[in-house]
């Protein structure tokens, strides 16, 4: 019986396994180090903007009293519009009202730097509670820009020492913007707001997943499933895998070419910015559908047409289900590259100043990327702050939007 021999650990040996854990090591810590600077370089950028932006969801106000009772001013008690209550009440006087009543509490210099659109704001809380016009009432309103700038100590050096007295007598202060919210765009940075551009990027990417979602993965199912091995489908695949990869602007110009032929009176509509990113996004939820569809087994084919299930049946009652938590992680990225695009909405037009928010799918409308693009090409200081304001809520409504999809991702999912 022979015996057992025991390997021989020599130095060479020894050597060329220090060298194994030493690189495995190395590239530990190469990993860790790059986790650690994608976080840095993260959390850098987020306390970036928040730094930034939080002045611009906060405005300079001017505190204003009036006593109502004494201006001789009255609601009729029918339905007005806000806009029907502006005209009614300014017939009546209220700018010289909001003027005198400035003058009279903050002296002639103060009320000069009262907002031109300040009388509008307080016409909109009178139609909201007519019952101010019976009692004295104090109203936080915008100053004008110059004023704005030289409290936040950005030049304006002449108005700093107004600024520092109208502080000091509890008139000027600096408060949380509810209407930075619930506006849209304007040429003042005392009065922009980001509702109208939200909006509109809410609908155009309604519009984008209607459009792509549906079509993606009919597409992804019919490749998968049904399409014949051939060149065409081979060339047909190709074409997708290229699609994914032609950089942005090229679909711009495409919906420039068909859409805005088909359609030129809705130039700038969200219908038409929908259509176009749906061109963009639906070879990303394609090339992702046909991965998850893919990646079911077999056996759940085999098992179901065991069954007595036709094979339309066989797709979709048990391969689409299990595919669909991987078909939303491409839809995720698809509408997510959708949300932050500008090259291809610059040209169908989606650049436009847009005053009033859209109502439809079809009204002038532009979209929050586009928006902030504007904002940083303005000079004033106010902008700044408010291009860092919109960057955050673009950042809480992707977020939102991803949430909300992996949650449906997770809610649909199935394990076998």
């Amino acid at each position: 019986m022979s015996e057992r021999v025991t390997p021989t650990r020599t130095a060479a040996f020894e050597a060329r396994l220090k060298k194994r854990y030493a690189a495995e090591r190395r590239f530990k810590a190469i990993g860790l180090s790059a986790i650690v600077f994608s976080v840095a370089v993260l959390l850098f950028l987020l306390a970036t903007m928040t730094i930034n932006g939080i002045g611009g969801f906060q405005r300079a106000e001017l505190r204003l009293d009036v006593d109502f009772p004494q201006m001789g001013l009255s609601l009729p008690p029918e339905e007005l519009t806000v806009i029907e209550a502006q005209q009614r009440l300014s017939g009546q006087g209220l700018r010289e009202v909001v003027q005198f009543s400035a003058e009279q509490t903050m002296g002639a210099e103060g009320a000069a730097q009262l907002n031109g659109e300040a009388w509008r704001l307080v016409a909109e809380q009178i139609h909201a509670n007519p019952g101010i016009l019976q009692r004295e009432a104090s109203f936080w309103l915008p100053t004008t820009e110059d004023l704005a700038s030289a409290y936040a100590g950005d030049g304006q050096l002449e108005l700093q020492p107004l600024a520092q007295d109208l502080a000091e007598r509890g008139f000027l202060e600096d408060n949380f913007d509810v209407g930075f919210l619930t506006r849209a765009d304007a040429t003042d940075p005392q009065l922009v707001g980001i509702w109208g551009a939200l909006k509109g990027s809410m609908l155009t990417m309604i519009v984008t997943l209607l459009l792509a979602f549906p079509i993606g993965v009919l597409a992804a199912l019919y490749l998968e499933e049904y399409a014949p091995k051939n060149r065409w489908t081979d060339f047909i695949e190709v074409s997708i895998n290229n699609l994914a990869a032609v950089p942005s602007i090229i679909f711009g110009l495409l919906g420039m070419a068909v859409f805005l032929t088909i359609f030129p009176s809705m130039r700038s509509a969200p219908l038409i910015g929908g259509m176009t990113l749906a061109l963009m996004t639906m070879p990303v939820i394609v090339i992702s559908g046909r991965n998850a569809i893919k990646a079911v087994p077999p056996s759940i084919r085999d098992g179901a047409l065991a069954v007595g299930a036709s094979p339309v049946q066989v797709v979709f009652h048990h391969v689409l289900p299990l595919a669909l938590p991987g078909i939303l992680t491409g839809t995720i990225i698809g509408m997510a590259r959708a949300l932050g695009e500008t090259a291809p909405l610059l040209l169908i037009g989606m650049r436009a100043f847009v005053a009033t928010p859209p109502s439809s799918f079809t009204d002038n409308a532009t979209v929050l990327p586009m928006q902030i693009f504007l904002w940083s090409d303005e000079i004033d200081r106010g902008f700044v702050e408010r291009t860092s304001a919109a960057i955050i809520v673009l950042l809480i409504f992707l977020l939102l939007m991803n949430g909300l999809a992996i949650y449906l991702r997770n809610r649909f999912e199935k394990k076998w």
